[in-house]
């Protein structure tokens, strides 16, 4: 099996599935999986972008056993074969208007067409079924460009045969090129690999997930928090399932249960609740240590919208355990905490209108005030004065709370409420935040 990635942009969901598909059939087949880079394209090709694919694929724990090959250093390879299908009358010589030329001898500014028989070519897709293509469709292809570089299907061809690979899996975008490739190969005197084209990445629309349309880079979704493991757990159920239905489960058992003839060729939704989901399952699962580590960066981050004079990392740390239960990224602890180290938390304008502006809300309010400012500084005791205010004034517990969590942490869900006000935040603070929010009626 071989992953081929093009350094031309940052890795992204669509290409880590296909990496992750490739590496899962060589770990359950006792096969290799190799890495090979095609970075033909010299005028998109970076430096920085290769050093991605590496990082990426070590943070979701794909390793190969063989490369990294660069396609750019078998440039060689590559002239040897056109030249191989020029002597044998399988391809042509190419004028700058496109016409035949006479001849085999290979020169700049002359591009090579393969020259595409009569028939059929019949491709045995693994997923896709068989899969028969009128050569007549193709033409006679470009196999090498007249600025001296091979094409996409000439390289793979090449490259796929003197590499060994047996097994070819990738998109579905790129069946369309398989029957070149095939012809290629076998009037090199190859055998093709056995291809499995895996079902598209779609958005709830049911579209194709775009770069343009679709928040699709791999990294977005590290920066955010989501974990490795709940990434590829994920990534690993897009196009394929367990058949005992067990989704959420340790890598090696996917491995153990993966077989590349249960994929199914129907378009895979990309779920970014289910994703949210998987990862949430993750966050629980790890100790308090490693989850405090892992929280930590987002939390003493310098993009934390507290001054970072007010982050007191004790208070963060008995928070932890409050809010684990609802983090569904890692990034999410930032608005679970932030009212506890902002001079002025942000409030949520949705929560707001939803909850505090009303009559109802400026009684409560104000009732709050009164009855906080003369309660012992207790969370049981602030507790009972807020629910008996709002009892008063005929409201039940959970709408006798309500604006005063909005006046004080600027949301209507979070932890809970009235130990960690108490226990972190001064009387005269949270007195502030509730004549703040009463004067803003």
């Amino acid at each position: 099996m071989r992953f081929a990635p093009s350094p031309t942009g940052y890795l992204h969901v669509g290409s880590a599935r296909t990496a992750l598909f490739n590496w899962l059939y060589a770990r359950s087949t006792g096969g290799a999986m190799v890495l090979r880079i095609e970075d033909t394209d010299d005028s998109r090709n970076r430096p920085e972008l290769t050093d991605a694919i590496f990082e990426y694929l070590e943070w979701l724990g794909i390793d190969y056993d063989e490369g990294p090959h660069y396609q750019s250093q078998r440039r060689g390879c590559h002239r040897e074969a056109v030249q191989q299908l020029l002597d044998d009358g399988r391809a042509f010589l190419c004028d700058a208007d496109d016409n035949e030329l006479a001849g085999t001898e290979m020169t700049a500014g002359r591009a090579v067409r393969f020259r595409t028989p009569e028939g059929t070519t019949v491709i045995d897709d693994v997923i896709r079924g068989e899969v028969a293509v009128d050569h007549a469709q193709l033409g006679d292809f470009v196999i090498w460009r007249s600025d001296g570089s091979p094409t996409f299907v000439l390289a793979n061809a090449v490259d796929d045969a003197d590499m060994g690979i047996t097994h070819a899996i990738r998109g579905e975008d790129l069946l369309s090129s398989t029957p070149r490739a095939v012809l290629v190969a076998e009037a090199l005197g190859a055998t093709p690999p056995v291809y499995a084209h895996l079902p598209l990445l779609v958005n709830e629309q049911r579209k194709k997930l775009s770069k343009r349309r679709d928040d699709v880079s791999l990294e977005s979704y590290r920066r955010r928090g989501f974990l490795a493991p709940a990434m590829a757990n994920y990534l690993a159920l897009l196009g394929w399932g367990p058949r005992d239905g067990v989704e959420i489960r340790p890598m090696a058992e996917i491995i153990e249960q993966f077989r590349l003839e249960d994929v199914n060729k129907a378009g895979a939704f990309f779920d970014l609740a289910k994703l949210e989901h998987f990862n949430g399952v993750y966050i629980r699962a790890l100790s308090p240590g490693d989850l405090l580590d892992a929280l930590a960066p987002y939390l003493e981050s310098a993009e934390a919208p507290w001054p970072s004079e007010r982050y007191r990392p004790e208070v963060a740390e008995q928070m932890i355990p409050l809010v684990r239960e609802k983090l569904r990224t890692l990034d999410g602890i930032v608005p679970q905490v932030d009212w506890l180290f902002c001079p002025d938390p942000p409030i949520d304008e949705a929560s707001w209108e939803a909850v505090v502006r009303g009559k109802a809300s400026a009684e409560m309010l104000d009732a709050a005030i009164a009855a906080l400012a003369g309660c012992p500084w207790a969370p049981n005791a602030v507790k009972e004065a807020v629910f008996a205010a709002g009892g008063a004034l005929g409201l039940n517990r959970s709408k006798a709370q309500a604006p005063v969590r909005v006046a004080v942490t600027g949301r209507t869900v979070g932890p809970p409420l009235f130990e960690p006000m108490v226990q972190h935040l001064a009387r005269q603070e949270v007195l502030r935040r509730l004549r703040t929010a009463r004067s803003r009626l």
